[in-house]
């Protein structure tokens, strides 16, 4: 049965959001980058937003964009990086991407925006002190000495469950396990007090005890400080537990968002579908893996048209020749699907 729904450009969804006062907007986002190949797409036409005390999650295979769309707030992408002119990045009423002062660049990194990186070991300075690296990030965004800085420090280790932590803020990175050197990059995080949070694949390198002691971490800490938290990852059931929204991204693109448990009941995406089918299944865990057919084609070689067409199960006629463009459409109440996949899954 084929799904009717008008189809609304992405203008009008900015229109229509700009009625409400969000935490974060991103509009009509693209990102290229300049290579020794040629220029490339690696995010195209993303459109996000974000309240205060929600959690807005993001899922999709390596090289979807997830990362370089994280990125792009805190203009953390590398210098061959080309933002589109009409593209906006709104936090309290000023677009970020228009910022070229390193004055204006603190405010968002560190200050009103803190980042937690997959692997603290790639974050934390080695030959530093972590209590050191959190005391000099006080010092650079808050107006503090050293005392009342070491202080919230502490306060702040202490908070995220780190046993002993005038210790260990005397220790460097190598000297903790896996899991409390994320506790302790956490820590660090939200030492500035952000009003935005964002966590790339912040649970991947863990073991599954320590996965899940540093999701209820999280969970607590977003009711207790009231922040907006964008939560990168792979893993759906991880999205389940912490995300008030998704969003599930492909080559770039985001083909469908909306409410946590209306994507993962209904999707409607036979991306989406392909990526919970993919999922064991728990009441027979004798069955085979189901793993969407082929590869995430490379930004080089971009198909045209709709991005998935390439892996997509039952295309229609027209998906399937490219004939069809991209474009989110409300399928159901906050429940946005590319308009070309709508009928395909």
């Amino acid at each position: 049965m084929l799904v009717t729904a008008s189809v609304m450009p992405l203008t009008p969804i900015k229109l229509a959001i700009n009625n409400m006062k969000h935490l974060l907007e991103i509009n009509n986002l693209d990102v290229k980058f300049d290579t020794d190949e040629g220029r490339i797409t690696a995010i195209e036409n993303v459109s996000l937003t974000l309240d205060q005390g929600k959690v807005l999650g993001i899922v999709g295979e390596s090289g979807s964009g997830k990362s370089v769309t994280a990125k792009s707030i805190m203009q953390l992408n590398p210098g061959n990086t080309i933002y589109n002119d009409n593209a906006e990045i709104i936090i309290d009423d000023e677009n970020v991407l228009k910022f070229t002062s390193k004055n204006d660049l603190k405010k968002i990194r560190g200050g009103k925006v803190s980042m937690i990186f997959q692997e603290p070991m790639a974050s934390f300075a080695p030959a530093i002190k972590i209590g050191n690296q959190m005391v000099e990030q006080l010092l650079l965004h808050k107006d503090l000495d050293k005392h009342k800085a070491k202080s919230i420090s502490i306060d702040m280790l202490n908070r995220v469950g780190i046993a002993d932590a005038e210790k260990r803020f005397n220790q460097y990175a190598f000297e903790l396990s896996g899991g409390m050197r994320q506790r302790a990059m956490i820590a660090m995080a939200l030492s500035t007090m952000p009003k935005l949070l964002l966590a790339d694949e912040p649970t991947t390198a863990l073991d599954v005890t320590i996965q899940a002691q540093v999701i209820n971490l999280m969970k607590d800490i977003i009711k207790e400080f009231n922040m907006g938290v964008i939560f990168i990852t792979h893993d759906l059931g991880v999205i389940a537990q912490v995300a008030d929204d998704v969003a599930v991204m492909y080559l770039g693109s985001v083909v469908e968002r909306g409410p946590v448990n209306e994507i993962l009941k209904n999707p409607k995406h036979p991306y989406t579908k392909g990526l919970l089918n993919a999922l064991p299944d728990i009441n027979n865990l004798d069955a085979p893996l189901k793993p969407i057919p082929g590869n995430i084609p490379s930004p080089l070689e971009r198909p045209t048209g709709c991005v998935f067409r390439t892996r997509c199960p039952n295309p229609t006629h027209d998906c399937k020749e490219g004939n069809i463009e991209m474009g989110l459409i409300e399928v159901e109440p906050g429940h946005w699907v590319d308009q070309c996949c709508v009928n395909c899954g």
